[in-house]
């Protein structure tokens, strides 16, 4: 009940906070909706004083607040204040689309992460850690694997429709862009838990009475499942409303697309119902989660029954990242003596070549000047917030009652609308990017830290040493931190690319470095429009990109050892 309680709380909060942002941001609510409604009218005062009459916005935040909730508590969810049409039907018709949508992301998501678990389970777990390749699959940003898809596959080839929502064939491709950064991410995560569930005795006994390899591995994803479903719920979430730069390109009504819009033009009655329809999808996927843990670990966790999972796994290859290392380090150091901001319009969109090895842009600017200097303004904040959050996580993870409500709600918010919230509270300014991207980014690492623990405190070994009169706080000092921690660094370290990348897009919503600034993210949108004539605008900062995210997970995985084969440890 108290759960329930802090959860609903938490919804109340936000959409009450949403209710009041005009008025948080010190701006007019009728000024936005007029340059909504008509770009080119002129703000004379009797049409603002006019719209100020018609949505009733003389009586206050407060006041407006109430009937909105009162008419809530009717199933009214009252009318648009851009079309004037009923908020609930358009709402939940957003919602049928993202939620179809995500369905087949999901689909795409689990294909992705067992192709990315496929030869550890194919070797029983005895196998070094892969992880190049899924993690720069990882790291590709939505709209950038949409753009690709969408310009390659639906527009060049005309295999399949490359814009709209007409029917099923149109959800392959955005999906595909949704579905594969996303199972890359499970699969790192759960590809991290199966070499300790290989190691486990009931392997042995299973092997030992001859049955198949197959059903051995099955056994073992269903082992880790409980430490990933969590997570998956998040990712959930995530597909719907935070999908807004892949229904953008691909044009569909989406929930996202349209909390993105009712966001920008303050329609408020639509944003607090798509922002309400998100927080309970989130508070279901959430208690789906705990279901399904609960169903695959039964009274085991109650007991203290379940063998550990905290196995070091098979030591990682010591060459990848220094390889990799020194490939970025051999960017950073040819390109910082060039000018990133030099423009020279004679040499726009030229190839690469021997004067400009990653080419120009639409402008003529040097691409691998402006990469290595973006690193530099971008990466060193990413790590600091990566830090930050990374501890974050690890200390709310430990409270689960609190931060699991808080998580899920934090989640349910899509990044465009958090950096608006964050700007609305803090103001503008250099620190506001960094305040945005941390508020929401620790809360995947809350929910990993909470559901690892979870499985850990119920583990055999664990059970004994309380028995032997160890206290709490040395259970947590010797036994489940060190299960824990080095499983969230890798999580954190493989979302440091998504965080630099996160933190130099919010420069397009007036916030952060501006154009011609080189940031990664300004690099990749403000090429986007130009990926089929010139593709390398593209490719080259989305490889740089790449190769960062795969080392930081190569470098993650370095000091990890062979798995031990007994069962307490």
């Amino acid at each position: 009940m108290r759960t329930l309680l802090w959860r609903g709380s938490l919804a109340g909060a936000l959409v009450c906070g949403i209710g009041l942002l005009p008025w948080l941001a010190h701006t007019d609510p009728a000024l936005t909706v007029l340059k909504a409604r008509a770009q080119d009218r002129d703000p004379d005062p009797e049409v603002l004083a006019d719209i100020r009459s018609q949505l009733g916005l003389d009586d206050g935040p407060s006041v407006l607040l109430g009937r909105w909730l009162g008419g809530l508590a009717r199933g009214d969810a009252g009318r648009s204040w851009m079309s004037g049409a009923d908020v609930g039907p358009v709402v939940l018709q957003a919602l049928g689309a993202s939620l179809l949508l995500m369905a087949v992301a999901l689909f795409f998501a689990g294909c992705t992460a067992a192709a990315v678990c496929g030869r550890t389970l194919r070797r029983g777990g005895r196998d070094r850690p892969g992880g190049t390749g899924s993690a720069m699959l990882a790291t590709l940003p939505e709209f950038l694997t949409a753009s690709v898809l969408a310009t390659v596959i639906g527009v060049q080839l005309g295999w399949l429709p490359a814009l709209g929502w007409y029917g099923p064939q149109y959800t392959v491709l955005p999906a595909l862009a949704l579905g594969l950064p996303a199972g890359a991410v499970l699969g790192r995560l759960l590809d991290d838990q199966l070499p300790g569930a290989f190691a486990e005795p009931w392997v042995r006994a299973a092997t030992a009475r001859g049955l198949p390899a197959r059903t051995i591995a099955r056994q073992a994803v269903r082992r880790c499942l409980p430490g990933l479903l969590p997570n998956t719920a998040l990712f959930v979430v995530g597909m719907t409303g935070g999908a807004v730069a892949v229904e953008q390109i691909f044009d569909i009504p989406g929930l996202g697309r349209t909390t993105l819009q009712a966001a920008l033009a303050q329609d408020l009655p639509v944003l607090q119902a798509g922002t309400l329809a998100l927080v309970l999808l989130a508070a279901l996927a959430a208690g789906a989660a705990r279901l399904g843990v609960r169903r695959l670990t039964g009274p085991a966790l109650r007991d203290g029954a379940l063998p550990a999972l905290h196995r070091p796994a098979v030591p990682a290859r010591r060459t990848t990242p220094l390889v990799l290392a020194a490939v970025l380090l051999a960017v950073l150091g040819a390109g910082l003596p060039r000018d990133p901001l030099a423009v020279d319009t004679r040499a726009r969109l030229r190839r690469p070549g021997l004067t400009h090895p990653f080419g120009t842009d639409a402008l003529g600017r040097d691409l691998l000047a402006r990469v290595a200097h973006g690193a530099l303004d971008t990466l060193l904040l990413a790590l600091a917030i990566s830090a930050a959050t990374l501890l974050a996580g690890l200390l709310l993870g430990l409270l689960p009652r609190l931060s699991g409500p808080l998580a899920d709600t934090v989640n349910a918010v899509p990044p465009v609308l958090a950096a608006l919230i964050v700007t609305a509270v803090a103001g503008g300014g250099p620190v506001t990017p960094a305040l945005a991207v941390a508020a929401v980014a620790w809360a995947p690492l809350a929910t990993h830290t909470s559901a690892l623990l979870r499985q850990e405190r119920a583990a055999l070994h664990l059970t004994a040493t309380r028995a032997l009169g160890a206290g709490r706080w040395y259970l947590l000092r010797r036994e489940l931190l060190p299960a824990v921690v080095p499983a969230v660094t890798r999580h954190a370290l493989l979302r440091l690319p998504g965080t630099a990348l996160a933190l130099a897009s919010l420069g397009f919503l007036g916030l952060g470095a501006q154009p011609p600034s080189p940031e990664w993210g300004h690099l990749l949108a403000e090429n986007q429009p130009y990926a089929e004539r010139a593709p390398w605008t593209v490719l080259a900062p989305a490889a740089v990109l790449a190769v960062l995210g795969a080392l930081a997970v190569t470098t993650a995985a370095l000091r990890r050892r062979r798995p031990r084969r007994q069962g307490l440890h």
